[in-house]
C-alpha cells in the first residue's frame, strides 16, 4: 500500500527526519515537559533543515513538495512521544503558516511567512473563544474598522503556541450583525499593546504552550487584514480540512506507534512459562487494533492523495479525524492496559501516550461536532463549497 503513496526519496525523507528528531529533540524532551516550554534553538533547527517549509513555495524558502512529505513529519513527531511538542510544530506551519499562505498579501507573505519557514518567527491561529468552543460562527471577538486601523476587542482561548508565538493569525467579527458571515481574519504582532495571554495547565500535551489570549482595544493597520473583509469563515472552514485531516494522521501514527511499543513489551513479558503475546485474549484484541489502525491509516493516505490533488474533501477529512482519534484512544487504552502495572508508570511510554491522545476527539472540533457536519451532508444534502479569495 505505501509503496503507491511513497516513493524512494520520501523514504529517504523519514529516516533524516528520524535521525534528526533522535539527536535533537528526544534528548531535550523531557525537560520540555516538564517546563512547559519548547526552547527556541530547536524552532531555527527546524527551519534550518527545512522541515517548516516542505508544502510552501520556493520564493518564500519553502521546497513546494508534495503532502506525503507533510504526512512522513507528522507520523515521526507522534513516534517520539510528546503530544505537546508535535502541536507545537504542526500548529506553526499547518495552521497559522496555511493562513498566512492562502489569504496572506506579498507584503505580509515575504515578511511573515518567509521567517516562519526559516524559524526565525513562531505563530499561532486564533479563532476558538471561551465561550464559543467549536461554535466558531458565535464567536464575540470584533474587529471596528477605525480610518486605516482596526481595533480589536475580545478574547480566544486553547490556543497551541498562545504564549511563546511572535504573531497571531486571529478570526474577528467584523460585521456581527450577518453572523458568520460577518468574519475576517487578522495578523496580530505580539507586541502590539493590548495584547495579553495567560497561560493553561493540561492533562496532556505539556510541552506546548496552550494560552487563552485577551485582545484590549489592539490596533493594528488595516493592511494586516487577511484575504477579504467579512469572508473569514469560509477560510476557517476550507483549512479545517486540512488540519482534521493532519488530526487523522496523528491519531493513525500514535497508535501504530503504542502498538509497535506494546508488541516488543509482551514478546518479552513471561506469566505462566510464556510470554504474554501468547494468550489468546491478548493476541485477538491486537489483532482487532491492527487491523483498525491501518483501515484508518489506508484512509488518512487516501484522501492526502485526493487533497494533494487539489480536491475539496472536507468530509473525507472530517471523517478522518472523527474515527481516526476514536480508534487512537481505544489502542492506547488497551496498549496500556497490556503492560499492567507499568503502563501506569510515568517511566514508560503509555502513560503520557494516553493522556496526549485524549486531546483528538476535542481540539479542531469535537467528535459531536464532526458528526453533525458530517449527518448536514450525508443526510440533508448540504454542499459546503471551497473559499474564494
Amino acid at each position: 500500500m505505501e509503496s503507491m503513496y511513497f516513493k524512494e526519496e520520501h523514504q529517504l525523507f523519514r529516516e533524516s527526519l528520524r535521525d534528526f528528531l533522535q539527536k535533537e529533540v528526544i534528548p531535550h524532551i523531557e525537560k520540555w515537559e516538564q517546563t512547559g516550554t519548547i526552547e527556541r534553538f530547536i524552532w531555527k533547527k527546524f527551519g534550518d533543515m527545512g522541515f517548516f517549509g516542505i508544502n510552501y513555495p520556493e520564493q518564500y524558502g519553502g521546497l513546494n513538495l508534495d503532502l506525503f512529505y507533510m504526512v512522513i513529519l507528522l507520523e515521526e513527531l507522534q513516534r517520539i512521544n510528546s503530544g505537546g511538542f508535535a502541536a507545537a510544530m504542526w500548529a506553526h506551519a499547518y495552521l497559522a503558516m496555511t493562513h498566512l499562505n492562502a489569504e496572506g498579501s506579498e507584503a505580509i507573505k515575504e515578511k511573515y511567512l518567509t521567517a516562519s519557514i526559516a524559524g526565525d518567527m513562531i505563530g499561532c491561529l486564533c479563532i476558538t473563544e471561551p465561550f464559543g468552543g467549536s461554535d466558531v460562527a458565535g464567536m464575540r471577538t470584533t474587529a471596528v474598522k477605525k480610518g486605516d486601523n482596526y481595533v480589536i476587542n475580545g478574547s480566544k482561548t486553547f490556543i497551541t503556541n498562545g504564549v511563546y508565538s511572535d504573531y497571531l493569525v486571529i478570526a474577528a467579527k467584523t460585521k456581527p450583525e450577518l453572523g458568520n458571515k460577518g468574519i475576517s481574519i487578522f495578523l496580530i504582532d505580539r507586541d502590539t499593546p493590548g495584547v495579553s495571554a495567560t497561560k493553561l495547565d493540561k492533562l496532556g500535551w505539556r510541552a506546548s504552550d496552550t494560552g487563552e489570549i485577551a485582545f484590549d482595544n489592539v490596533t493594528i493597520p488595516a493592511s494586516n487584514l487577511m484575504g477579504e473583509e467579512n469572508k473569514g469563515f469560509g477560510y476557517i472552514m476550507q483549512h479545517f480540512a486540512s488540519e482534521r485531516l493532519i488530526m487523522g494522521v496523528n491519531a493513525h501514527a500514535r497508535a501504530q506507534f503504542a502498538l509497535e511499543y506494546t508488541l516488543d513489551y509482551m514478546s518479552q513479558r513471561t506469566a505462566f512459562g510464556k510470554t504474554i503475546d501468547r494468550f489468546q485474549a491478548l493476541r485477538h484484541k491486537i489483532a482487532d487494533h491492527y487491523a483498525d489502525m491501518e483501515i484508518c491509516k489506508s484512509f488518512n493516505y487516501a484522501i492526502t492523495y485526493r487533497l494533494d490533488k487539489g480536491e475539496y474533501v472536507v468530509k473525507e477529512a472530517t471523517m478522518s479525524k472523527l474515527k481516526s482519534t476514536k480508534m487512537a484512544d481505544e489502542v492506547i487504552y488497551d496498549c496500556l492496559q497490556f503492560l499492567g502495572g507499568y503502563g501506569y508508570m510515568e517511566e514508560y511510554p503509555l502513560a503520557r501516550l494516553l493522556r496526549d491522545s485524549r486531546l483528538g476527539p476535542i481540539g479542531g472540533g469535537t467528535s459531536e461536532i464532526l458528526r453533525e457536519i458530517i449527518a448536514k451532508m450525508v443526510i440533508d444534502g448540504k454542499d459546503y463549497k471551497p473559499a474564494t479569495k
